[in-house]
C-alpha cells in the first residue's frame, strides 16, 4: 500500500487510456485483474487478521478484481464469504467468477463479517446504485456491463430490488459497513461519481479505500472523498502520468550563514478597513518564514517585528518587495477600488484575496505582467469566474487559464491549478478551517512562499500545505490567530 502524496491523479478516461496502453502492450485484462485482486488480497491479509472476510462482488471487473481477492484470501488461509450482486458480465469477471470454488450468496441475504471489502462498483459509474432503469450507463470496462435491472439470474442472484419487500443495495451496503469492524472500498466506495466527486447514492463511511493504479479525482473531491476514509495505493503496473497530481509536503528553502531578512523575503501587505485580516495575514507571513513584512495602511499593535506604513505610492514602489497580498478585509469602497489599482499597477508579484477579487475581471488579471496568485472560496470564485456545474478541476483549470494566473481555489477539496494545465489537489483538510480568518492566513503564507522566490505554483502549493499542517497540529476548535501561530512549527518541521 503506497500513501498518495505526490501521485498522479487520473480521471475514468485517462486511467481506461493506461490500461488500454498496456492491454495493446501484450497484457490480458485478465492478468490486469489478477494483479489488481492478489494486490488487493495482500492488503485486505495485513489488516484482517484472524477475522472473516466478506467481499462484495459486483457484475463488472471492480467485481472481477473481487472474486480473485477472494480466491487469493480463501488461499492464503483467510475465513472468506463472496456475495454477489449479480451474474459477472465481463470475460474477465466472469473468469474470475469461474476460479473461485467457493459459494456466492446474495447481496440481500449477506450476514456481516467484521472485515467488509466493497468491490460492487468502482471507476465509471454514471448513475444511483439504486435507479430503477433498462437502459445501460456509460461507464468504463472497468465495469462494463453494471446495467441497472431488477429481474434475477437463473441462480438468484439480481441487482435491484425486485420488490418492495426487499432491501435496496444502498441499504444492504449500508448494514453490512455498520456491522463491520473494518470497511475497506475497492477503488471508489460504489456509488461514487470518478470524475466529479458527486455522491450519486450515499454510501457508507469506508476506513480505507484501496485506489487501483492511480488516485482519482474522487479520492479527493468532496463530497465523495468525505466516504473514502484512509486512501491507499495499489500498484498494478499500470504507468501513469498525468498533470494532476496530489499535494505533497515541500521542500522549503531554509536561511543559512549568508542570509538577511531580504534573502528571506520581502511581503507587503495591503490594510483595508477590516484591520484584522490585514494583521492575520501579516502574522502568517512572518510565521512562515518571511524575513521582511510590512503593513500598508492605518493598523497598530504587535508584533513588533512588523513594520508598518502608512499606503502611499512611495511605500508600495520598494523594489524589495517580493510579494504584494492585497484583499484580506479590504472592503469595497472608493479607498478599496484605488488601492487595488495601485497594487495591480505596482509590478510586484501579487497574491489577490477576499474583497479584491469582487473588483476585479479576469481580463484585468490576464493583462499583468507579473505573477498572481488568486485564492477564491467558492463564492469568490463564482462572481470572478462565473457559475458553473463542471466539476472543481475542469472550473480552476479554465479560470486559471483565463486569467492567466495560478488559481487556488479554496475549501475543503483546495485545487490549485496554473495556466499550463497543471493541478495540485490538497487532501484531508481539517474541518475546523471553517472559522472566519483563516482565508487570510493562507493568503499570507502564500505571500511568503511567493517572496521567497519559490515559482509560482510551487509557492501556492507550499502555503496550502503549510496552511493544512498547521491546521492539523492544532486539532479542534482552534481560531485564525491560532492557526497563524502554529505555521511556525509547520514551516519548522523537517
Amino acid at each position: 500500500m503506497i500513501h498518495i502524496e505526490g501521485q498522479a491523479i487520473l480521471t475514468a478516461a485517462e486511467m481506461r487510456a493506461a490500461e488500454d496502453a498496456v492491454i495493446a502492450g501484450g497484457v490480458s485484462v485478465e492478468t490486469l485483474m489478477d494483479r489488481a485482486g492478489t494486490a488487493i488480497a495482500a492488503a485486505v491479509r495485513r489488516l484482517a487478521g484472524t477475522n472473516e472476510v466478506l467481499m462484495l462482488c459486483g457484475p463488472g471487473n471492480n467485481g472481477g478484481d473481487g472474486y480473485v481477492a477472494a480466491r487469493v484470501l480463501a488461499e492464503m488461509g483467510v475465513s472468506v464469504r463472496v456475495a454477489a450482486l449479480s451474474e459477472p458480465k465481463t470475460d474477465a469477471a466472469k473468469s474470475a467468477r469461474a476460479r473461485w470454488s467457493g459459494l456466492v450468496e446474495t447481496l440481500a441475504e449477506a450476514m456481516p463479517a467484521p472485515i467488509l471489502i466493497d468491490a460492487l462498483f468502482g471507476t465509471g459509474l454514471t448513475r444511483p446504485l439504486d435507479s430503477d432503469t433498462t437502459s445501460t450507463p456509460n461507464r468504463s470496462p472497468a465495469d462494463a456491463g453494471a446495467q441497472l435491472s431488477s429481474e434475477r439470474s437463473p441462480n438468484g442472484l439480481f441487482w435491484a430490488p425486485a420488490s418492495a419487500g426487499e432491501r435496496s443495495v444502498v441499504e444492504c451496503l449500508h448494514a453490512l459497513a455498520n456491522a463491520a469492524q473494518l470497511s475497506i472500498a475497492v477503488d471508489l466506495p460504489s456509488g461514487l461519481a470518478t470524475d466529479s466527486g458527486q455522491a450519486l447514492s450515499t454510501p457508507p463511511v469506508f476506513h480505507l479505500t484501496l485506489a487501483l493504479g492511480a488516485v482519482k479525482p474522487a479520492h479527493l473531491l468532496q463530497p465523495a472523498a468525505r466516504y473514502c476514509g484512509q486512501i491507499r495505493l495499489l500498484d498494478i503496473g499500470v504507468p501513469t502520468l498525468s498533470q494532476a497530481e496530489v499535494l505533497k509536503a515541500p521542500i522549503l528553502p531554509t536561511p543559512g550563514p549568508d542570509s538577511h531578512k531580504y534573502t528571506r523575503g520581502m511581503v507587503a501587505i495591503i490594510a483595508g478597513t477590516m484591520s484584522g485580516a490585514g494583521d492575520l495575514a501579516v502574522l502568517a507571513a512572518m510565521r512562515a518564514g518571511a524575513g521582511y513584512v510590512t503593513l500598508l495602511g492605518d493598523s497598530q499593535g504587535p508584533p513588533h517585528a512588523l513594520v508598518r506604513m502608512p499606503f502611499s505610492d512611495h511605500a508600495l514602489a520598494n523594489d524589495r518587495i517580493g510579494a504584494l497580498v492585497i484583499g484580506p478585509g479590504l472592503g469595497r469602497d472608493d479607498t478599496a477600488k484605488a488601492r487595488l489599482d495601485a497594487a495591480l499597477s505596482s509590478g510586484h508579484p501579487l497574491i489577490i484575496d477576499g474583497d479584491a477579487l469582487r473588483l476585479l475581471d479576469p481580463a484585468r488579471i490576464k493583462a499583468l505582467k507579473a505573477p498572481v496568485i488568486l485564492t477564491p472560496h467558492a463564492g469568490e470564485f463564482d462572481a470572478l469566474f462565473g457559475k458553473s456545474d463542471t466539476d472543481k478541476i475542469t472550473r480552476a483549470r479554465d479560470a486559471a487559464t483565463r486569467a492567466n494566473a495560478i488559481v487556488v481555489f479554496k475549501g475543503a477539496d483546495t485545487v490549485i491549478a496554473a495556466p499550463d494545465g497543471r493541478v495540485r489537489i490538497a487532501q484531508g483538510a481539517s474541518d475546523w478551517l471553517s472559522t472566519a480568518g483563516t482565508g487570510d492566513v493562507l493568503a499570507g503564507a502564500i505571500g511568503a512562499m511567493l517572496a521567497a522566490r519559490l515559482d509560482p505554483i510551487d509557492a501556492a502549493c507550499a502555503g496550502v500545505w503549510l496552511h493544512g499542517d498547521a491546521a492539523r497540529r492544532l486539532g479542534a476548535a482552534f481560531i485564525a490567530d491560532d492557526l497563524a501561530e502554529a505555521l511556525r512549527s509547520a514551516r519548522a518541521a523537517p
